[in-house]
């Protein structure tokens, strides 16, 4: 491991057209390790109520309920859902949500307490307001939700209304997040997502009024038609509502994986100098305005939770991206919704007749996942510690491991490229990612990712 060591000169970052050349290929996100490529059928129903038992009855978890249903499709969208008109289907989806809660309540060694409860889809704010009293009534029953515990919801501002938001803010809501993407005429067009700022200003009003007190907005570089500059447009009016969070993803097009997507034209797709230009503008203007940058693509306030926790070195990544929530146990509910236990990753079915049939048939929806190893955690640790903080001590990640650092020596001849060009830097066994190598972050951490074996299946790095 002495060869990883820095050289005491740190070579200038090489130029961003060389960067993006070497290292603008394809990725996982890294919101998991392993990520969701690795999981199979090993994990299924019967492993699935193995795992249950065994939780601390004492503890905490967190709680993800998905919901897949939209009333518009928009074509760069990569979430499990669909257009639904009818709202007995919707309905009937969530009676059967319930009744999968009270398939986790017979399974679960107590009534368990849950600190952080997440609605996401697809758009939540599809469920009607009695439906959303039924779930909460029977989330309520089946764990101990703690006082003040977080209740956050993922919203369509097109389709919210004054009344659903009073109604989920009497079920505890108390952080939100409205997709906005881009207001720009032309790009909203490309993707088939028509909504004006007045339409997002009413819907952040709705929430501050009920006093949710953390929004965050969600906006996407690297759409069709998308330009720099009208992508800080969009910045100076969206940052008008002084949301707490904003998280600015790189668009991910991957037609062979949503086939929808190829309603774009890939030849009105920015390239990758544009994207990264988008990216790293956004990023600038959004940091002059006074948020700090937190890992790959997310910037909150600096009193905001999220910005504290990056302080701390607290902070953790899941599948709904970068998060305070310190559970080890996140349990999925609804179809295609991964779970997250200390044996491993469970997803549920992720058709949703398949989702609906053994919920009704009175089975626990499980059907891949993957159980963690040892090298699991140790590798997840490091991963988890760069993609959040840009930095890791490989030394005291191995220290908790009970491993050597002579166990990362393979990892050896790519991160020593990447410290060449200027993306990484190491001093001792502490790897850091420099200003110049945040956007290839996924490639630095890729070095120890040694999984990820399909790199065609994930999305491009910026």
């Amino acid at each position: 491991m002495n060869a990883m060591t820095s050289a005491p000169a740190r070579p200038a970052p090489a130029p961003a057209a060389d960067l993006l050349s070497r290292y603008d290929g394809r990725a996982p996100r890294y919101t998991s390790y392993p990520t969701a490529l690795s999981f199979s059928d090993e994990v299924n129903e019967t492993v699935y109520r193995d795992w249950l038992p065994a939780l601390d009855p004492s503890g905490a978890l967190s709680l993800y309920l998905h919901i897949p249903f939209c009333q518009r499709l928009c074509w760069y969208c990569g979430c499990n859902t669909r257009v639904v008109r009818s709202h007995d289907l919707i309905s009937s989806y969530n009676r059967l949500l319930i009744d999968e809660l009270g398939l986790l309540q017979a399974a679960l060694p107590a009534r368990m307490r849950v600190g952080q409860i997440h609605l996401g889809g697809g758009t939540p704010n599809m469920l009607s307001r009695d439906d959303m009293t039924d779930l909460f009534r029977a989330i309520r029953h089946v764990f101990q939700v703690s006082p003040g515990a977080e209740i956050a919801a993922e919203l369509d501002p097109a389709s919210l209304t004054r009344e659903w938001v009073r109604a989920a803010a009497h079920h505890g809501l108390s952080r939100a997040s409205l997709g906005v993407q881009d207001l720009t005429p032309e790009v909203q067009q490309a993707v088939n997502r028509i909504e004006s700022f007045s339409v997002v200003e009413q819907a952040a009003g709705w929430l501050r009024e009920v006093g949710v007190l953390s929004l965050n907005l969600d906006l996407m570089y690297g759409l069709p038609n998308q330009t720099t500059a009208g992508m800080l447009a969009t910045l100076e009016q969206v940052v008008s509502l002084r949301p707490e969070r904003l998280a600015l993803f790189g668009y991910a097009h991957v037609p062979w994986a949503r086939p929808h997507q190829k309603l774009i034209p890939a030849d009105r797709l920015p390239g990758a100098s544009e994207r990264l230009d988008q990216s790293e503008a956004a990023a600038a203007w959004l940091t002059a305005e006074g948020y700090v940058r937190i890992g790959l693509d997310h910037f909150a306030r600096e009193d905001d939770s999220l910005a504290v926790a990056a302080r701390a070195g607290a902070l953790h990544r899941n599948f709904q991206g970068y998060t305070t929530d310190p559970h080890e146990v996140l349990l999925g509910v609804g179809a295609s919704s991964i779970g997250r236990l200390p044996q491993g990753f469970a997803q549920n079915l992720s058709g949703e007749p398949q989702w609906r049939a053994a919920v009704a048939a009175g089975r626990l929806p499980v059907n891949r996942g993957v159980a963690l190893t040892d090298d699991d955690r140790f590798r997840g640790d490091i991963i988890e510690r760069l993609m959040c903080d840009l930095r890791v001590d490989l030394a005291a990640v191995c220290a908790g491991h009970g491993r050597s650092l002579g166990d990362l020596d393979p990892a050896r001849e790519a991160l020593a490229g990447l410290i060449a060009d200027g993306v990484a830097e190491i001093d001792g066994a502490v790897v850091r990612v420099t200003d110049a190598g945040r956007p290839f972050l996924r490639s630095v951490c890729q070095v120890f990712d040694v999984r990820s074996n399909d790199p065609g299946a994930h999305s491009r790095v910026v």
